[in-house]
């Protein structure tokens, strides 16, 4: 095994770092790990590194992280300007993600899927629908487990199913998946990428060492993404709301798929899948073609459909109270996202928004506040610049707390509304991630 004997230094203390550091640990047995961060944010995982015997340095990066290191293993998220990046490229110190490390000690089929939005969702329906259909599965990456804990730990038969971020494959070298999906692209987390170009290069290395026996799947309607078949050596297949020679199509509501024989296949009414809104028609359009390629039966994919409810914080039913609909998408942490979720209501929506921005631009969305929005109540750093954007369309309403943006939307809602708190913005202005500042949310509801 090419591990062995190798000395790796692990860069960041997260969920991934750590899970690397324990892979790296049981491969070699030479591993250090280097955070820049304070100890006191990490005490679980010192902890967890101490009880592993592995050394670790926290609060800045030392000479140590680099003196008899063979490679340098960087968790995501950490940003490429790092200065240990820098001197690791000066002292010729190879540096891959913790997904391509942990992706060389596995043999598992993987089907892998990126995209702006939607990928949680479709993970998990994916990893469902195997699971359903009595296939071994697992859903890791991105949606909360880390490749590295897999290392044998499943059957080598175990199908993994990949939650793919920019940041994951920003670091591949070798990696391919049997199966790539690229749901979509529009611009996000340009801060650690620099541009929307290079953020798009990032999302393209998801295919970039596939072969003619892979398959890669895009989003024909997305023209960024379905730009990316240009570059592609797999077999591609799409999806889309119009009909396409090689994937699945929407038609006259109904859900076909196709092949280059120009043969059709009905598959369903889109009407009869469970999850709402014309984005997940198009992540379940998705996920059956990825099925397909597993050889998944109609019956199972089409039972799947219809029986899948979605995941937390992603247009999440939390309550209804007087007659008013509350809903959770804390996911949707970029406006993109929220333009799928204010189109997937026939009800008036009181619409909770704000939080950390990323060079956001709300005009996207003004023709859907237009017509869905009766009132827009604004949280976070991003309370003033959303206030400012839509008043002039709509009353909008600045709240200082989570509890009083839910105080405040009671009272504006009616019998027959949506309270849909969806928040086109990052968390970290007020919460550690989205799904703390989901249960803040459904909390609050809770109470009233």
């Amino acid at each position: 095994m090419e591990s062995r004997g190798k000395s790796y230094t692990i860069v960041g203390a997260g969920r991934s770092g750590v899970a690397a550091a324990l892979l790296a640990r049981s491969v070699s047995g030479r591993v250090f790990l280097s955070e820049s961060g304070p100890e006191d944010k990490f005490e679980a995982a010192r902890r967890q590194l101490e009880e592993a015997g592995i050394p670790a340095e926290f609060g800045g990066h030392s000479a140590r992280a680099l003196d008899d290191c063979d490679c340098l293993i960087s968790s995501p998220g950490v940003p490429p300007q790092a200065s240990i990046f820098g001197e690791a490229a000066r002292r010729g110190i190879p540096v891959i993600g913790e997904l391509e490390f942990a992706w060389r000690h596995l043999a598992n089929p993987c089907i892998a899927i990126t995209g702006t939005n939607g990928k949680t969702t479709t993970v998990s329906l994916l990893t469902s629908m195997l699971k359903r259909a009595g296939r071994q599965a697992v859903a890791a990456g991105n949606i909360g487990r880390p490749l590295s804990s897999l290392v044998g730990a499943i059957d080598p038969d175990t199908i993994i199913v990949l939650e793919l971020s920019s940041y994951q494959l920003d670091r591949i070298d070798r990696f391919r998946p049997d199966v790539a999906v690229i749901l979509n692209i529009a611009p996000d987390h340009l801060a650690y990428h620099g541009s929307f170009d290079r953020y798009c290069e990032a999302k393209s290395r998801i295919f970039s060492n596939q072969t003619a026996e892979n398959v890669l799947i895009l989003n024909a309607d997305d023209p960024t993404t379905a730009a990316c078949s240009r570059q592609a050596r797999a077999s591609v297949q799409y999806f889309a709301a119009g009909p396409v020679e090689d994937g699945m199509f929407l038609h006259q509501g109904r859900l076909f798929f196709s092949n280059v024989q120009q043969q059709e296949e009905e598959l369903m009414d889109a009407e009869r899948i469970r999850m709402p809104g014309i984005h997940n028609v198009y992540n379940s359009m998705a996920a059956s073609l990825a099925a397909r390629v597993f050889e998944l039966s109609n019956e199972d994919i089409r039972d799947s459909l219809m029986s899948f409810a979605g995941v937390e914080h992603r247009l999440e039913p939390v309550r209804e109270w007087r007659g008013v609909e509350y809903v959770n998408d804390s996911k949707a942490t970029n406006t993109n996202a929220t333009w799928y979720a204010l189109g997937s209501f026939n009800k008036p929506i009181v619409w909770i928004a704000g939080g950390r921005g990323d060079n956001n631009d709300y005009s996207g969305l003004d023709d859907l506040v237009r017509r869905h929005v009766q009132c827009v109540i604004t949280i976070g750093e991003e309370s003033r610049a959303i206030f400012n954007h839509f008043s002039s369309l709509i009353r909008c309403i600045e709240a200082a707390s989570m509890s009083e943006a839910v105080r405040l939307s009671s009272e504006m809602a009616e019998d027959g509304d949506v309270v849909l708190f969806s928040p086109a913005c990052k968390s970290f202005d007020m919460f550690a991630n989205f799904e703390m500042r989901g249960l803040a949310f459904k909390n609050e509801v809770s109470e009233l």
